[in-house]
């Protein structure tokens, strides 16, 4: 498979004084979203849309309860959910507290199958808007 890109002028965000460049950007091609991935699965083994779309949406809920909840979630060669946070920076370790923290963030760390294929990705610039 190969992935399009398409050209973007942009700041250059090491250097905001130099000239703006254009650099590559990835294009999608769509969106799949819960309910296209249980009919895929469905289509892949014996288990039917609805019952592959009820363990989808019990994994969401899941893996939701599971980072509110303070867990890591890993889901094997797909990768590790965390949840992280911003926050400010003190000099003394006893001024850190939760009025320190900015924002909550996400923070995922791809499994062994998913960097295997960001290893093997092809580009092209084709006609993309």
């Amino acid at each position: 498979m190969s992935v399009k890109i398409k050209s973007v002028m942009r700041v250059n965000p090491q250097n905001v004084a130099e000239p703006n460049k254009y650099y590559a950007k990835a294009v999608s091609t769509g969106r799949s979203d819960i309910n296209r991935l249980s009919k895929l699965i469905a289509m892949q083994c014996t288990v039917n849309r609805a019952d592959c779309l009820a363990v989808l949406s019990a994994l969401q809920d899941n893996i939701i309860m599971e980072l509110q909840d303070g867990k890591i979630v890993d889901l094997g060669d797909i990768g590790c959910f965390q949840i992280g946070v911003n926050s400010t920076g003190h000099e003394v370790s006893e001024e850190v507290s939760t009025s320190s923290v900015k924002k909550g963030k996400l923070n995922f760390r791809p499994g062994t199958e998913l960097k295997k294929m960001i290893a093997t990705l092809s580009f092209n610039k084709g006609d993309v808007a």
